[in-house]
């Protein structure tokens, strides 16, 4: 079962929308769904002054697809809290999207604002184009970070993803900026491309691998041994590597696989294995 949202206008205020999410919207009539609650900005609206609504919703989460057209980077919340079903967004999209999810399926054509999966603790994400901050990292005085799930970055990152990671995966295609793994506690994360300075701060365990260019390495990681390939969940990546082990700032046990072709300004730290 599909339903289809399409925004009417452009939007010039944020505008907060928590109830669209199969959970929500599962059981209901599309006529029901039409006056759900949305903030826009300081004033609440039904979801029909905001998106068109057409199609049929199904009896349960599981059978429910939304599909969501328009430029939406002002829309946050989408999927807060979903366990089931499935989102497909057309356009750009907002901050927290999928929010604390437990199950079911996001997939974004576009971009993503800040908080991406903060929180999140089952289901997958995947963003074909870049997203910004923050992925999978709790709000600001929470250490309850990621708990499980997969989310997959097409493009680029912002800062601080994977923040208080302890569990699943965050696949990036592109480049991340600084402090991947900031307080990574368990969970894996993969870059693809180059990565800015301070990678697995505060880490204590868990594993990062970048495969591209790290622009510096803390002081308060050691190399523990070069390796011929790294893994991750099923996929094997056939290279040489460098494996740091760290933060031993934090006493940690964090792995740090850093590409050995990409990384000529290592080469120093290979004496230390003779």
């Amino acid at each position: 079962m599909i339903v289809k949202l399409h925004l009417k206008k452009e939007i010039h205020v944020p505008v907060d929308a928590e109830s669209i999410s199969p959970d929500v919207f599962a059981g209901k009539l599309v006529e029901e769904i039409a006056e759900l609650p949305l903030w826009k900005g300081n004033r609440k609206v039904p979801l029909k002054d905001v998106f068109g609504v057409e199609g049929i919703s199904g009896k349960v989460t599981n059978e429910l697809v939304i599909h969501i057209d328009g430029n939406l980077s002002k829309v946050q919340r989408i999927g807060s809290g979903m366990t089931d079903g499935e989102i497909r967004i057309a356009g750009d999209v907002g901050m927290h999207l999928g929010v604390e999810m437990k199950g079911g399926k996001i997939t974004v054509e576009g971009n993503v604002g800040s908080w991406l999966g903060s929180s999140m603790k089952g289901g997958t994400i995947e963003v074909n184009k870049d997203a910004g901050d923050y992925i999978g990292a709790p709000y600001r005085g929470s250490t309850e970070g990621m708990r499980g799930g997969t989310i997959t970055i097409h493009g680029n990152a912002g800062t601080e993803a994977g923040r208080y990671m302890k569990k699943g995966l965050i696949r990036i295609d592109g480049d991340v900026d600084q402090f991947v793994g900031i307080h990574l506690k368990k969970g894996a994360i993969l870059v693809r491309g180059n990565a800015d300075g301070r990678a697995g701060a505060f880490m204590t365990g868990g594993k990062i691998i970048i495969c591209g260019h790290l622009k510096s390495l803390l002081p308060t990681f050691t190399i523990d041994s070069m390796k011929s390939k790294a893994k991750v969940e099923e996929e094997i990546i056939k290279e040489p590597f460098y494996l740091f082990i760290g933060d031993l700032a934090e006493h940690g046990s964090g792995k740090l696989y850093l590409a050995k072709n990409k990384n000529k300004h290592l080469e120093t730290h290979e004496k230390l294995l003779q």
